[in-house]
């Protein structure tokens, strides 16, 4: 049996953009425990990029991601509109003020020029003009391609199932030999850790609920992207007037294959109504995705502290996927102990660091 410079455990977007980055510099071996690579959050993501999404510590990351994504044909124009009401006033300048520092762009607007049917008291809006569709499914794809030609090999139907230092990997597909282990395993990162012998950071799975729409009048295809700046709900158009929507939920579960609760759909469809003056004609699908946040909602990247053979890449909660580009240099940097690359040469990698959970 070949023994690997490093086996990464996780093959959706953080797994595999990892080892696109760093599988010509190193024998990597990438470990998915489902038979299918991206099977849990990355194949089931609402597939947008937003620069303000996750908030200030999530943003450079997005922001420095957005010209490889757009060289590699990932994004395509969406716009997303905040909207509140007038009780919503100091939200709206709260956010404002948020990114007033940053490279994102927004613009208050009149939220009713560009939603036909808004109820009038959805009266404040901001424009965040840059916000995309980003195809994940090409992305992920594009990833794992790049690593096998890269020379990483990937072995699915492995689920971790003892770590001993050294490493010796036990999975369900066989054993396998690294120097060093990396943590990309999204929602099970804290089992991971556990059954390597490594304390939990607290990296907690929640459930988000999405449902496909019908809508009468059809959802224009010229519709952005539309959120409550209270975080009650957010939808978009797709391709045949449809709607996706969710009522942007966070139910915390243990990781698992989950899916979606009646009562969440209910209420997101309660919740649309409120904004807008279509009738719901149909629910078409519906579907659940786990998020998973470290417990100050930022990613984790780097070595667990005090050890130079495990590697934290996890806690992208809902923003793995629109910051793969740039987490996946700034990973690929720390693991390796190279320069960062000009991609993410200004970002404090420190704000990161599994450390600081560590004091």
């Amino acid at each position: 049996m070949a023994r690997y410079d490093i086996a990464i455990i996780g093959a959706g977007i953080a797994g595999a953009s990892l080892a696109a980055a760093i599988g010509d510099r190193a024998r990597v071996v990438l470990l998915e425990g489902e038979d299918a690579a991206g099977y849990h959050a990355t194949g089931r993501s609402a597939a947008f990029w937003s620069e303000s999404y996750g908030g200030p510590g999530v943003q450079p990351l997005t922001t420095a991601s957005g010209p490889a994504l757009r060289a590699g044909g990932f994004l395509a124009p969406l716009g997303s509109l905040h909207i509140g009401r007038a009780d919503d006033a100091a939200a709206i300048d709260a956010f404002l003020a948020t990114f007033a520092d940053t490279a994102v762009e927004l613009t208050p607007v009149d939220p009713a020029r560009f939603v036909p049917g808004l109820r009038p008291d959805w009266s404040l809006g901001v424009m965040e003009a840059s916000c995309a569709y980003i195809d994940v499914a090409a992305l992920h794809a594009d990833c794992l391609a790049r690593a096998r030609r890269s020379g990483a090999t990937l072995v699915t139907g492995a689920p971790l199932l003892s770590a001993t230092p050294g490493w010796r990997l036990e999975t369900g597909a066989g054993h396998f030999d690294a120097t060093i282990l990396v943590n990309a395993a999204g929602a099970w990162a804290d089992r991971v850790a556990q059954i390597a012998g490594i304390a939990s950071l607290g990296i907690q799975a929640y459930r988000r609920t999405m449902v496909q729409l019908r809508t009468d009048p059809p959802a224009d295809a010229g519709l952005p992207h539309v959120a409550d700046i209270s975080g009650e709900f957010y939808f978009k158009p797709e391709p045949g007037g449809r709607l996706w929507l969710s009522p942007h939920d966070e139910t915390p579960v243990d990781p698992h294959d989950v899916q979606p609760e009646e009562l969440d759909v209910a209420i997101a469809i309660d919740r649309f109504e409120h904004v807008v003056d279509w009738r719901v004609a149909a629910v078409e699908r519906r579907w659940a995705g786990l998020r998973s946040f470290a417990p100050d909602r930022l990613p984790v990247y780097g070595f667990e502290p005090g050890r130079g053979d495990f590697f934290w890449c996890a806690g992208q909660g809902g923003f793995g996927i629109q910051t793969a580009p740039a987490a996946a240099a700034l990973a690929a940097a720390l693991l390796l102990g190279a320069p960062p690359t000009d991609l993410v040469g200004d970002i404090d990698a420190m704000m990161y660091a599994p450390g600081r959970f560590r004091f």
